[in-house]
């Protein structure tokens, strides 16, 4: 069984997300969403609040299927959390040339510290290249609309969030 982790802090769930880990599940036989929790950042939304994201944002896509997800948290190295799911593939999104620089040097990092954890790219698609959870955070705390960003409940939540 080929298992591949999609590591992040989701927080929240976009877009572009959705359209690397629709991908993931073309790639793996199972996924495991690895949301890392860093203990010198808060975050908008609770792990279990991500975890409720992701799996809603995936219900109804064409390729999803509750038993190939996990949702984990992690707050270790992410080649430890890879391996702790069994998983020998890492799958990572790319938007643009910035992200491909930094990735190529976290894959050589990654692929040092377990050398059978393989990394994948997946480019964005065009639609969502331009989306970043930073910024949709931004926007939703200045007021402006994310609507086009995020899944339709994931707005809503950030707007409740944002008005809070």
């Amino acid at each position: 069984m080929r298992i591949a982790f999609y590591p992040g802090s989701f927080d929240p769930m976009t877009n572009g997300h959705l359209d690397v880990l629709g991908r993931a599940f073309a790639l793996a036989d199972r996924v495991v969403v690895g949301i890392g929790v860093h203990p010198g950042k808060t975050p908008m939304f609770s792990f279990e609040e991500r975890e409720a994201m992701i799996r809603q944002s995936l219900a109804g896509h064409a390729s999803y299927d509750e038993n190939r997800l996990s949702v984990v948290s992690f707050r270790n190295l992410v080649t430890q959390a890879a391996a702790d799911a069994g998983a020998t593939l890492l799958v990572r999104g790319l938007r643009d040339g910035t992200d491909l620089d930094y990735e190529m040097q976290m894959a050589g990092m990654n692929q040092a510290l377990a050398p059978t954890i393989g990394t994948i790219f997946v480019p964005a698609s065009p639609g969502v290249r331009h989306i970043t959870a930073t910024l949709v955070r931004q926007i939703a705390k200045l007021g402006g609309q994310v609507d086009a960003f995020v899944p339709p409940h994931v707005a809503t939540m950030l707007h409740e969030r944002a008005a809070s």
